[in-house]
């Protein structure tokens, strides 16, 4: 079901326009746009970061590995979903990985900028996308599972966030997140990146808990090459000038194998139960109750 964003009527989603009140979202090259206002610019995100990104992620050790660890908790916590929305897919490059992967489901994207869903909709032209904010989601009982793959953390109100994604889900539907982990291992990456915040573990479990989930799995991540980040971290902390803050994306291509195999053997231990208590990221699944 959609939600109307004026009246709050709830509708069938294949309706664009609310019967009660006939509000209807602006379109803009294709794409419903629910919060105009913020589809250009905000304080969380550079929109400059798309070409990056773009550029960046089909090579990159950190998100070909984190796509694996998703693809997995997919696999083992809802297979059977029919339904997914990525709240802030970005350039597209985890929801192409997931729809080929699940390919009798049905996919929707959204992003808070018009920007990011051209890069999406032309990495995966199978599924629906829209501008939207994650503070406002026009959907309830609607989806199976929803994902948001460092997204949280870029957003002030974090918890309006996981009660709008809540209401989006169907009954005993999932939400798998990932966000980065650790308040001492902030440097200038974060403020390259506009997060908000580094989460505990206890942190982010009480918020979700919060919100109306059961935690189902929780673990680490980028365990292994902590000792790796904690060093390029206290590094930058000790420059003086300018940092290249994106430095730590853009590695030697031998170096890039070496961390994609730490990380493929890292999975590997998740997969078979082990879990980590300290890692630069951490993945969380959660059921709605």
């Amino acid at each position: 079901m959609k939600r109307c964003l004026a009246c709050q009527a709830s509708f069938p989603s294949g309706s664009v326009a609310c019967p009660n009140c006939r509000w209807t979202p602006q379109t803009r090259d294709t794409f419903a746009v629910y919060a105009p206002a913020l589809s250009e610019a905000s304080d969380g995100f550079r929109v400059t970061h798309f070409a990056e990104l773009a550029a960046l992620e089909s090579g990159s050790f950190w998100f070909r590995a984190r796509n694996r660890l998703i693809l997995w908790a997919l696999r083992k916590y809802c297979s059977g979903f029919d339904s997914f929305l990525e709240v802030g897919c970005g350039t597209g490059y985890v929801l192409a990985a997931i729809a080929k992967a699940f390919p009798g489901a049905r996919f929707h994207g959204s992003e808070i900028f018009s920007a990011g869903l051209t890069f999406a909709a032309a990495r995966q032209t199978g599924a629906e996308f829209m501008q939207m904010d994650a503070r406002d989601i026009p959907f309830v009982g609607e989806f199976a599972v929803i994902g948001m793959f460092d997204v949280l953390e870029h957003i002030e109100e974090d918890e309006t966030v996981l009660r709008q994604v809540r209401d989006a889900l169907v009954p005993n539907g999932y939400v798998i997140l990932t966000v980065p982990q650790h308040a001492w291992l902030w440097s200038a990456t974060d403020d390259y990146a506009c997060h908000v915040r580094r989460y505990s573990a206890n942190e982010l479990h009480a918020k979700v808990r919060a919100a109306g989930f059961d935690i189902q799995r929780s673990t680490s991540f980028v365990s292994t090459l902590l000792p790796a980040m904690v060093l390029s971290r206290w590094t930058k902390r000790r420059q003086a000038g300018n940092v290249d803050a994106a430095a730590e994306l853009s590695v030697p291509a031998w170096l890039n194998r070496v961390f994609e195999t730490l990380l493929s053997a890292e999975i590997g231990m998740i997969r078979v139960g082990l879990g980590f208590p300290v890692g630069g990221s951490r993945l969380v699944v959660a059921r709605k109750i």
